[in-house]
Order: C-alpha cells, then structure tokens, then sequence
C-alpha cells in the first residue's frame, strides 16, 4: 500500500495498516528513541508510547510534509514528556555559564555501538541536550522552548554532557589500548 493510503486507513482505525506504519517506521523511530532513553528498555518504551500517541493523533497528520519527520517528532517529545515529568533538568543561572565551544577530536576508533552506549550513560538532563543539539541538530532556543528550561541550562548542559562524554571516551580508550586519532 503507497504511505498515504496507509495514513488514511489509519484514521479509519484499521490495525492492519497500523502495523503496516509499526513495521515500516519502527527501526527507525527506535533508534531516534535510544538517543533519549537510558538504555535499551526505556528505548522501548519511549517507542511504544509514541506509537499510541501517533495513531492517536494521525488525524492531525497533514499532508505538507514529511510523514516520518512528523513521526519523529512525536518520538522525541513523548521522550522529553517522560524525562520532563521526573523533572531531570537542573536550572541553571546564564551569567555563571560562558558558551564553550568544545573541539571536535576524531573517535573513528569506537565503535557506534560504544559510543551509543556511553551516551545512553550520560545523566538524563545531559543526555537529552546532547542528542537534541548534536545529533538531531535542534538549536539551543528550540532545545530551551521543547524542554521549558533557559537557553543557558541548555548550553551548559551540552558543555557538561561533552566533558562526560570525553572522560568516557578516554576510560574506553585506555581500557581498550587505543591512543586518540
């Protein structure tokens, strides 16, 4: 079935062109959801909550855009809702934080599976900011609106979230006889 016959057929409720969404979207989503979630489990659970949240609300699914970047979205806010409501996120003042622009050094040698892991190890508020910033490409102002802290809280948490990232880099490469690139 094309993708928007599918949608259609999803807001006719049928659970036949629900899995048909589940199985073509759900690799993906879930590797979206791993960047946000502690580990594996929680990852399936952040996936699964977005499922009910996109079928329930596949209504307001407009045809303008990308059906699977609509899709992310949803995963990475039912994400941000469930870290929201433990209430991980420290406020911090701006005027004690500067703007840090860390130098990018080469991990070529980690691999993925590693360096997913040291992020899934990040504190949650760290974590988050990470992912949103570096690998979602969000900006500081969206990061601060989607996650109700300042756009400060959100650059400071970068910062810390990278110099974890480093010391964790650098325990993986004296662990694992590896030099820095």
């Amino acid at each position: 079935m094309v993708l928007k016959e599918l949608i259609n057929e999803c807001k006719k409720h049928n659970r036949k062109a629900q899995k048909e969404i589940y199985d073509r979207f759900s690799g993906n989503l879930f590797a979206s959801c791993l960047k946000y979630a502690p580990n594996y489990e929680e990852a399936q659970d952040v996936l699964q909550d977005t499922f009910i949240v996109i079928f329930n609300k596949i209504d307001q699914f407009k045809d303008d855009g990308s059906f699977e970047g609509w899709c992310r979205r949803i995963a990475v806010n039912t994400a941000l809702q469930r870290y929201r409501k433990k209430k991980v996120f420290n406020l911090v003042n701006e005027d004690q934080i500067k703007d840090v622009q860390d130098e990018v050094e080469e991990i070529e040698d980690i691999d993925l599976n590693s360096l997913l892991n040291m992020v899934q190890q990040l504190p949650d508020r760290y974590r988050m900011v990470f992912s949103m910033y570096v690998l979602d490409g969000y900006s500081h102002k969206e990061i601060a609106s989607m996650m109700e802290i300042t756009e400060g809280t959100s650059k400071s948490n970068l910062a810390r979230a990278r110099q974890h990232l480093k010391e964790m880099i650098n325990k993986w490469r004296i662990n694992n006889n590896c030099n820095a690139s």
